[in-house]
């Protein structure tokens, strides 16, 4: 088997993993076969991208990152491989000497040394070695933005980001010397970095590396071999644009008009050191529990992963089973500072499950303190259902007529495909558009139009003259659950297509969301003469919503209608079908382009049909 940095990161979540896992000493020293390393990174590697990909869902909400091991997600590595590609083109540019980078990992460099008599093993995405110096890169699926935005300064003043580019190269500031005391206070900037260094949140990636450094160095030393390092890590860069070239169908990814290229990469050297002695105390642990397992009482926390894509396996069928699958003591709507209870003490998400609270109602009354809360427990303790007529009816009052229910399928891309874009632009490939010329008056089919790309090439601009082809611009409103989405879309089509931009902008304008019908908007109701806890408190609470109001809780409180019979059952699932279009057969891509329009069509009309008893509501 041999100890690989996917498995490191694994079996040192916790304690409690190894016991769970049953792993011997004897298995671990078993190397693996390349092919056997192949499928483990692999699985890793759609996991990477699926995590850039979703990381907000369609309505806007956060969403269940929990993803089913699918066939169909294979063809996303695709998209990822293509990453890697770029990464070693543009690391060329940077070093002398050959690059050395795989397609798949079968063919990269790869590195072993026995630590307590268990093998370590990683094989590198990129490696460069020249007369100088060796440089290793790891390449990942995600962009710099999130990097960029750990900054700080002095009070008032503008924030700075702790990284300062060079040429396409991030760097620490103390690294080159920069005075940091000019921009913000140096306790502030060591706090910053020090973020990146939980492996639980934005660090994963550096500790992923410095296993990879603690492996190499320690395989080079045992060669001999003493020459100097660096480490890198290869990632998207947000601030690129495409220009749109094209050879022989395949973008070409030149330097944009502001200089910047598609890839960018952060080096690394002192974040990995400084994680050494962190790498070596997590090993000699692990190894302790390898051969002394034992059944420890382990605290929940961020190690578990709770629902993002790299979930504990073990979460929901043996720690975490216990919570419940609705109205959990989770399930308190925008609940970031928990609750405080008598003792004075505070808890919250997890601790809150440490602590032995559980369901809903674990949490007393009297330890409630916002209307939110108040109104959640009291429908699930009685269930009934909570209903502000007045804020409902003034919402409903205030739409325009004809109302476009409109709902987009976009695709993230990593690399961008089509002229404008940057990586994971939310790139439109369907809409669907019912119309509701008045209160109530909208047929499923007469009233709808669909429009859904027949390839993966550019048709964005069919898409634009299709939709304004059917609404009127000038009057109606744009109506959308979590319209923010739909109006991010149209914009920035807006601004790659110059020509449709002032129809696309008044359409923009236009938009009005569901979501203030349901839950709230205090910015809305307090234009419209509201005051107090109407301001604050949702407008709709049913106990089946559990905590969200995304469009698949609301629908089954409104309608019989659901999604559960549908092919195509959500935004993730509609990406990755897109995603397979060009491997599909004719009969395959026929089946699953009907399956497209129904789920789109779905989204449209459900609209339709919760604003219809909404109004039954209030009437």
């Amino acid at each position: 088997m041999a100890l690989t940095k996917t498995k490191f990161l694994e079996y040192t979540r916790c304690p409690k993993y190894i016991f769970l896992e049953k792993i011997k000493e004897k298995a671990l020293k078993e190397v693996p076969s390349r092919q056997e390393y192949f499928e483990e990174e692999k699985n890793t590697q759609i996991k990477e991208l699926m995590d850039a990909m979703i990381e907000v869902d369609q309505e806007g909400n956060l969403v269940d990152k929990t993803i089913q091991k699918d066939k169909k997600l294979e063809a996303m590595l695709e998209y990822y491989k293509k990453v890697e590609i770029e990464a070693s083109r543009l690391f060329s540019k940077i070093s002398e000497g050959p690059i050395y980078y795989g397609e798949n990992t079968i063919n990269q460099k790869s590195f072993s040394f026995l630590y307590q008599n268990i093998p370590l093993l990683c094989y590198v995405d990129i490696y460069n070695e020249n007369k100088k110096e060796i440089n290793i890169v790891e390449v990942k699926a995600t962009t710099t933005k999130k990097y960029l935005e750990f900054s700080s300064g002095y009070p008032k003043k503008w924030k700075h980001s702790i990284f300062k580019k060079k040429g396409n190269i991030y760097f620490f500031k103390d690294e080159l010397g920069i005075d940091i005391e000019k921009e913000m206070p140096i306790k502030n900037y060591e706090r910053e970095k020090n973020k990146l260094k939980d492996r639980f949140g934005l660090g994963q990636y550096f500790w992923d590396l410095a296993f990879q450094r603690f492996v190499i160095e320690n395989s080079l030393k045992e060669q001999g071999k003493d020459i100097s390092l660096h480490y890198y890590l290869g990632v998207l860069n947000h601030k690129y644009t495409f220009s749109g070239k094209y050879e022989k169908n395949t973008p070409i990814y030149e330097p944009d008009e502001n200089k910047e290229e598609v890839i960018t990469f952060f080096q690394c050297d002192q974040i990995t050191k400084e994680l050494q002695g962190e790498i070596q105390k997590s090993l000699d642990e692990l190894f302790q529990n390898v051969k002394h397992p034992k059944d420890i009482s382990c605290p929940l926390g961020v190690s578990c992963g709770y629902k993002k894509v790299n979930s504990c396996k073990f979460f929901s069928t043996v720690c975490g089973k216990k919570i419940p699958a609705t109205n959990s003591v989770l399930h308190y709507v925008n609940n970031p500072f928990g609750f405080v209870f008598e003792n004075g003490k505070r808890l919250k998400g997890l601790d809150l499950v440490n602590a032995g609270f559980y369901d809903m109602l674990d949490i007393d009354e009297k330890w409630i303190t916002k209307e939110n809360h108040k109104i959640q427990r009291a429908c699930y303790k009685n269930h009934i259902e909570y209903i502000n007529k007045e804020k409902i009816k003034t919402a409903l009052d205030s739409l325009e007529y004809p109302i476009y229910h409109l709902d987009f399928e976009t695709f993230p891309c990593p690399l961008p495909r089509f002229k404008g874009e940057h990586p994971y632009t939310q790139s439109p490939f369907e809409f669907s558009l019912h119309i509701e010329h008045s209160p109530g008056v909208c047929d499923i089919k007469k009233d709808h139009v669909v429009f859904l790309a027949k390839t993966m090439q550019d048709e964005r601009e069919e898409l634009i003259r299709c939709l304004l082809k059917n609404v009127d611009v000038h009057k109606g409103t744009l109506f959308a659950q979590n319209v923010a989405f739909e109006k991010g879309r149209i914009k920035e089509l807006a601004e790659i297509f110059p020509k449709y931009q002032k129809d696309l902008l008044e359409l923009y304008n236009r938009g009005f969301d569901l979501l203030w019908i349901i839950n709230n908007n205090k910015e809305f109701y307090q234009k419209k003469g509201f005051k107090g806890k109407d301001l604050e408190t949702f407008n709709f609470y049913d106990e089946r919503l559990s905590g969200s109001f995304s469009i698949k809780k609301t629908l089954p409180v409104f309608s019989d209608l659901s999604y559960k019979d549908l092919e195509v059952k959500n935004g993730t699932e509609a990406i990755i079908v897109y995603a397979n279009y060009e491997k599909m057969t004719k009969e395959e891509f026929k089946k699953n382009y009907q399956a497209l329009l129904k789920y789109c069509t779905q989204d449209t009309w459900s609209m339709v049909l919760i604003l219809n008893s909404l109004r039954a509501l209030v009437r």
